[in-house]
Parts: C-alpha cells; structure tokens; sequence
C-alpha cells in the first residue's frame, strides 16, 4: 500500500498553505470539508474530473492542510483544523470566513 506524504505539524509552512488555499477549487474543497466533517474523496460535487480533483486534494495535503486516511478501498479527507490552529492562530477561520463572504463560490458555480 502506498504511503502517503503529510508533513510533521513543524514542517507546515505558511507559503504553502496560503499557496493551497489560494486556488478557488482548493478553497471550495476546504470549505465543504470544514462545514461537514471528514467525507470520503469522491463524494464532494466539484466542478472538475476525478484525475484534478486527486491533484488539487494531494497540494492540500501537501501543504498541510488536509490529511487523507485510507480504510480499505476508499481515503477519507480532513481538515488539519487544531495543527492549523496551533501553527497559525486564527488562519483557517479569517480565509474561510473571507471566502463565505466573497463572489467567488458564484464566479466558479460552486455555490
């Protein structure tokens, strides 16, 4: 089974959060995920085909941001929501909160 990369609480940097946050299906990801909780990978209704959808879940992974736990078939995907908190107070809500308020979910349908 293949082992997937998620950086120590530590190696988080801020670049490449604000860098994963910064893509409008990333940050349309990281809302749907943060409002309802741990969902498997397939069963959020974003705009694209299954192949970008794995690339724009692994650069939040990556980053940091989400972590991804394999049960047999399926990866389940979570926000890193108390990491995030403890390396960079107060983050994770101001861009979320800034996203919910801007045209953005509009501008790309995803609403």
């Amino acid at each position: 089974m293949k082992v997937l990369y998620h950086p120590d609480l530590t190696d988080i940097q801020l670049s490449s959060v604000l860098y994963a946050l910064s893509d409008p299906i990333r940050l349309h990801l990281v809302a749907e995920i943060y409002k309802t909780g741990e969902q498997p990978c397939g069963c959020i209704d974003v705009p694209v085909v299954k192949s970008t959808l794995s690339h724009h879940i692994r650069a939040l992974r990556e980053a940091g941001v989400i972590r991804t736990r394999i049960q047999g078939t399926q990866r389940f995907i979570s926000i890193r929501k108390e990491d995030l908190e403890s390396r960079f107070p107060g983050l994770l809500d101001s861009v979320l909160q800034a996203y919910e308020c801007s045209s953005d979910k509009a501008q790309f349908n995803l609403a």
